[in-house]
């Protein structure tokens, strides 16, 4: 089989070189922003999602309207969901009855509540969560590290670990990680007294 080869435009490789996106040979930028949604697994803000596809965020935003409409007006079992200022390709939530069934999860309620732990205050020490949660914690941290709910790793200079949640559990649970405000945002709140 021979391979055809396209000669390159050193005009358009130049532009998509500069904004750091790729363009995929012969597909539509919504094709592209539905490719890139796929393979990200999480929600991707429009500008990153015109940054990736190597075009404006006006175009993105056009293009991912079009996506959107495609994916409304067809049986499937897809969507293109926007959260706040972010877009993600998730299975409908109408089918949350059929993740549960063909991927049950076998944790605990102990350890759910672990997990749950995890998922308001992460990042968080294990030795914090132990301290909350009890000695049986380390077992659930073990449970949710093999299950690929959390992600763990040590302090830079201590013997504890960070804990977070991975894009997994985004996925499976359908929840979308939490925007941490800044101390400053809370000191301003609080008429700029320190807690």
């Amino acid at each position: 089989m021979k391979r055809v080869t396209r000669p390159i435009n050193s005009s358009s490789a130049k532009a998509e070189s500069s904004t750091g996106g790729v363009a995929a040979a012969g597909l539509s930028l919504p094709a592209r922003l539905e490719a890139i949604l796929y393979l990200k697994g999480r929600v991707v803000t429009l500008k990153e999602l015109a940054q990736l596809a190597g075009c404006s965020c006006e175009e993105a935003a056009t293009a991912l309207m079009i996506l959107m409409a495609d994916y409304a007006h067809r049986e499937t079992a897809l969507e293109i969901r926007q959260d706040g200022d972010g877009y993600s390709l998730q299975l409908r939530a109408d089918l949350a009855e059929l993740v549960h069934m063909l991927v049950p999860l076998n944790l605990g309620a102990a350890t759910l509540r672990t997990l749950a732990t995890i998922a308001l205050k992460q990042p968080i020490r294990q030795a914090v969560l132990v301290d909350m949660r009890g000695s049986g914690a380390y077992e659930h941290i073990k449970e949710l590290l093999a299950q690929g709910f959390i992600t763990r790793r040590r302090e830079q200079d201590g013997r504890s670990y960070w804990l977070t949640l991975t894009e997994k559990f985004h996925r499976t649970y359908a929840v979308l990680p939490l925007k941490r405000q800044s101390s400053q945002d809370v000191d301003n709140k609080d008429g700029g007294q320190q807690p």
